[in-house]
């Protein structure tokens, strides 16, 4: 058909050759009027555009697929060009990032243009306190002197240690390199002497091990008493910073009639000691006076509350501050005489009731984690 019968009442018929006309985009002004029977020749196609006024930049996609392209960003400050293939069909585009000004987002982390790897970095987990310092398998070494007896020996195993026997210097400066848990004195089974404790507690403090000692006090005449001067055995047992400054002594006991009678025997042999009533006010009194040596009653220590104990490790002192229990079998009705000087205090036997045995194990514990 011509183009000279459109509009001529002749109807339009699609040719099977002839290919499917693409859509024009509508002017927003109507057509004009077209009349029937005009012969004159209409102009059907729109006039090309200006290159600066083209509405679309991109070709227009294939029918059967979906993907849409982006329109092409103008390049950034300071950057060239996007690159543009040469070979194939389509259009190349430079992925680029928003001026550092800009409203369309935040500059980009590692330089313009450039993508943003976050890698997870492993955290390191808490350390734990509570752990056993070795497999249960291979028990902490725990020295002892002299060789305790069945029944702590069987609380020990219980609760993970090994006791290592030793009876000298050398015997200590042997088992360092094992990292034992303290140095325990229990003079249950065989006396002891002051020379020798001496010895070992300075090995002890030299190698920072912590001294742990139990004692037993008992009251009699002096005629009667069996046992020796509490205050040999602690004069022993406790450091000096040096030889012009007495032993500071930290003493915890809850009745004033057996402190008196301790701090007298202790300061008559050139000790300095300060009296606490309870672990609690002992903490108080550690921080004034930082003690060489701290005594206290065996049944006054506090199992599940921070004490004594605790504030020693926490200022780095547990290690050089030799710690000395006792158990006093003392009545009520007997603190009189001890108060007018008709009874004296002596070293005696301990107590080895099960509490007992469960409170020394429970602190050895506390003295093994440091």
């Amino acid at each position: 058909m011509s183009v000279r019968t459109l509009g001529q009442g002749v109807p339009f018929t699609r040719q099977g050759a002839q290919p499917q006309a693409q859509p024009r985009p509508q002017s927003p002004t109507p057509p004009p009027h077209q009349s029937n029977g005009s012969g004159r020749r209409r102009k059907l196609g729109t006039p090309p555009e200006p290159p600066g006024e083209r509405a679309e930049t991109t070709a227009r996609p294939h029918p059967g697929t979906a993907s849409i392209p982006l329109p092409a960003q103008p390049p950034l400050p300071g950057q060239g060009r996007p690159s543009v293939a040469t070979e194939g069909a389509g259009r190349s585009y430079a992925i680029g990032a928003p001026d550092k000004n800009a409203d369309e987002g935040p500059e980009p982390l590692d330089g313009p243009g450039g993508a943003v790897e976050i890698a997870d970095q492993p955290q390191s987990r808490p350390l734990d306190d509570e752990l056993p310092p070795e497999p249960l398998d291979n028990p902490r070494r725990l020295l002892v002197w002299p060789a305790p007896d069945v029944t702590t020996q069987q609380a020990l195993s219980d609760r993970g240690y090994r006791p290592v026997i030793v009876n000298s210097r050398e015997d200590v400066d042997a088992q360092i390199a094992a990292f034992p848990a303290a140095l325990f004195v229990d003079p249950l089974t065989g006396p002891i002497t002051r020379t020798a404790l001496q010895s070992l507690r300075q090995a002890a403090v030299a190698a920072e091990v912590p001294v742990l000692v139990t004692a037993g006090l008992g009251q009699a005449t002096r005629e009667a008493a069996y046992g020796a001067d509490p205050a040999v055995l602690l004069k022993a047992l406790a450091p000096r910073d040096s030889e012009q400054h007495p032993p500071r002594v930290l003493l915890i006991e809850e009745h004033a009639e057996i402190a008196l009678a301790l701090t007298a025997t202790l300061e008559r042999r050139g000790m300095q000691v300060a009296r606490a009533a309870s672990d609690a006010d002992a903490v108080t009194l550690a921080a004034q006076m930082r003690p060489n040596l701290v005594v206290m009653d065996l049944l006054q220590v506090h199992r599940r509350q921070a004490g004594v104990v605790d504030w020693l490790r926490a200022n780095n002192l547990l290690n050089r501050t030799p710690l000395v229990v006792y158990t006093a079998t003392i009545g009520q009705a007997d603190l009189p005489r001890l108060v007018s000087g008709e009874t004296v205090l002596f070293l005696a036997e301990r107590s080895t009731t099960a509490e007992v045995q469960d409170r020394i194990v429970d602190l050895l514990a506390r003295i093994g984690t440091n």
